[in-house]
């Protein structure tokens, strides 16, 4: 069974470990195998191994990637860390403006409730030194309605009286 797996025979034959197996390490690019002649009848079959250099330039090409994955990682970051200042500078000032609201209708309340009658009477009488009137203190004036004064029109010319005629009928006319 073991002779029909082909990846099992490559691996008993090219096992680095087994001190039967020795290796030409003259060449770096192909390493091939040394075979000792088998007395056997059943030989396995003739596998080499290729090692490919890695190829040129990947290590750096790595690094880029991994530098420019890396700093998008901290661009991402830097907007969220952003994005969290400004939502903390919007909110530190809607709570400016809810205490400033609120100082607002405080010191409307305080001014209407200085600005009542009463209170109104109060300095009127204490600093201004004014009284309230009473009925000694009250003067009726009388006038007569029955004496009117008119005027008269002036004389107008006869061509001034026949222009206010037609305005009065163009007037009359066009509504």
């Amino acid at each position: 069974m073991a002779a029909d797996n082909s990846s099992y025979d490559y691996f008993l034959q090219n096992n680095p470990h087994n001190p039967n197996n020795s290796y030409d390490t003259s060449s770096n690019a192909v390493r091939k195998p040394v075979y000792e002649e088998k007395t056997e009848t059943a030989s396995a079959p003739n596998i080499t191994m290729k090692i490919t250099p890695p190829k040129r330039g990947s290590a750096v090409k790595m690094f880029f990637a991994a530098l420019l994955a890396l700093l998008v990682f901290f661009l991402v970051i830097y907007g969220r860390v952003e994005t969290n200042r400004m939502y903390r500078q919007i909110a530190q000032q809607n709570e400016l403006l809810e205490i400033a609201q609120s100082e607002n209708v405080r010191m409307k309340s305080e001014l209407e409730g200085k600005m009542t009658l009463k209170n109104v009477e109060e300095y009127a009488e204490k600093v201004l030194g004014l009284q309230k009137l009473d009925n000694s203190q009250i003067n009726y004036v009388e006038t007569q309605t029955d004496d009117i004064v008119e005027i008269p029109d002036e004389d107008k010319n006869l061509f001034t009286k026949i222009i206010d005629k037609f305005n009065g009928f163009v007037e009359y006319i066009f509504g």
